[in-house]
């Protein structure tokens, strides 16, 4: 039935957005879709009926069986584009570790667009030209690494050069990450310093990630950029300047 076709479209898109994160509250979904909460809960009941294994937290929202392998998303022919784009924008990024852990995600992806879709990617790929670091400089290979320590907490040891070439052993509990003047950039809570700083990634001669945890920050992003913002361009390992 033509009624039909937009609520398997939202389905689809509902599984979809299940799979994106941890959690998703009813109220996340029916904002996303435009439809009322009771037709989320409707929505959930069919895709559990249909043998997806979605967990109901109380009072939290949902989320997917750990463990439970769907079948590879399809891209329409925009998402396919714009994921080409955002290939040709990161390709001349200057962290080559993102660099490289992003080609091997886009082949990824290539793998399972349709025929016609890959060639017309090929095609758009061709036809599009970023121009910014157009000699493709590497200045920097740490950027993956550091944001798996932020994502676990881990502290960073870290041989820094400053801007001022002074050398410095720290260590950091590293906290959230900036991409600025096409550098990289570290915000991270300095053991040395006794204080939140900034390190640019180009500046590290070392950094090894230690088994030490430690607990995490009690302060959002923006609630830093507020209480910081003032005392960046005088602080040394500032790479804004």
């Amino acid at each position: 039935m033509p009624e039909d076709k937009p609520r398997l479209a939202r389905l689809t898109a509902i599984l979809t957005q299940l799979q994106s994160k941890k959690m998703v509250t009813a109220r996340d979904i029916a904002e996303k879709h435009g439809v009322s909460i009771r037709t989320v809960y409707r929505d959930i009941r069919t895709l559990e009926k249909s043998g997806i294994p979605i967990v109901t937290i109380e009072g939290k929202g949902y989320t997917i069986m750990e463990g439970y392998k769907l079948p590879p998303v399809m891209f329409s022919e925009q998402e396919a584009n714009a994921l080409i784009t955002a290939e040709q924008i990161i390709l001349t990024n200057k962290d080559k570790s993102l660099v490289d852990q992003y080609k091997s995600a886009i082949d990824k992806i290539r793998a399972v667009l349709k025929y016609n879709q890959k060639d017309r990617t090929e095609l758009l790929s061709e036809r599009l030209q970023i121009r910014t670091n157009i000699e493709s400089e590497k200045t920097s290979d740490h950027l993956i690494q550091v944001q798996s320590a932020i994502t676990h907490y881990k502290i960073i040891d870290l041989e820094y050069l400053s801007l001022s070439n002074k050398s410095s052993q720290r260590k950091i509990e590293p906290f959230a990450l900036l991409h600025t003047q096409e550098n990289w950039v570290l915000i991270a809570y300095c053991r040395l310093r006794k204080e939140f700083r900034a390190f640019r990634l180009d500046c590290f001669q070392k950094i090894t990630t230690l088994n030490e945890a430690f607990e995490p920050h009690k302060i959002t992003l923006q609630e830093y950029f507020e209480e910081a913002r003032k005392k960046w361009e005088s602080t040394p390992d500032i790479p804004l300047t």
